[in-house]
């Protein structure tokens, strides 16, 4: 009941701080629940103990694009949704995420906040949010792996914000909670950035995407996550 509550509130709460919305959205399509419903109803019936979710946005989504054997040679599920936000997120993770009863969680997330896909949202608003879902997944015996945003210095769809010094403080935060939780942090960002704060172009990214990585990105990702999930 507590944990409906939260969610409740947090869905309230970003509605009423979108301000371009003129009607209230289902919360069913709002945060996409029936997108993996499912698949999710399928996994469910198979008990598989080393199961890891991938929880995230259309970095998460895309993995599985750039390089479809990641998932499919590893107990591994993508629960990524293009476009998503913290907010979002939360409402989906006990059916997309506790549900399937992983083994462990890799949670990658943030960068839609930043740039106010669904709204305005404060930074240490969506720390908190990514730490909520951390506090459900160990509530519920799973192992959480944090990864850090990517690097960004600007938005094809929504140019001149200036995500790099956001992106960056968003990271701290979410590091220093690792830190004092003694959660393993992934640090993706300090990998894959250039002098600027950005996703290094034309290594890991295009010059007219710029936040999204191409496959040798995703070749960084995943030598950083398999290394921490063997630890």
């Amino acid at each position: 009941m507590k944990y409906n509550k939260i969610l409740l509130l947090i869905f309230l709460f970003s509605i009423m701080s979108n301000t371009a919305q003129d009607v209230w959205p289902d919360p069913m399509d709002w945060a996409h629940l029936k997108k993996y419903e499912g698949s999710n109803s399928e996994l469910k019936k198979i008990n598989d103990p080393n199961r890891v979710v991938f929880m995230g946005n259309s970095i998460t989504e895309g993995w599985s694009n750039f390089d479809k054997d990641f998932f499919i040679n590893n107990p591994f599920i993508n629960r990524g949704i293009s476009g998503q936000t913290t907010p979002q997120m939360l409402i989906r993770f006990k059916p997309d995420v506790v549900n399937l009863n992983p083994k462990a969680v890799v949670i990658m997330a943030g960068i839609n906040d930043v740039a106010g896909n669904t709204g305005p949202i404060s930074t240490e608003n969506t720390a908190e949010n990514i730490i909520s879902m951390a506090e459900i997944a160990i509530a519920n015996n799973i192992t959480v792996y944090i990864c850090s945003t990517l690097p960004a210095i600007d938005f094809p769809w929504s140019p001149g914000l200036d995500p790099g010094p956001k992106v960056a403080k968003l990271n701290f935060i979410l590091k220093n909670y690792c830190v004092e939780k003694e959660i393993t942090y992934v640090d993706y960002y300090s990998s894959m950035s250039d002098s600027k704060g950005g996703l290094k172009v034309p290594d890991y990214t295009s010059a007219d995407d710029l936040v999204h990585p191409n496959l040798a990105g995703y070749k960084v990702m995943e030598k950083l996550i398999l290394d921490a999930l063997k630890n």
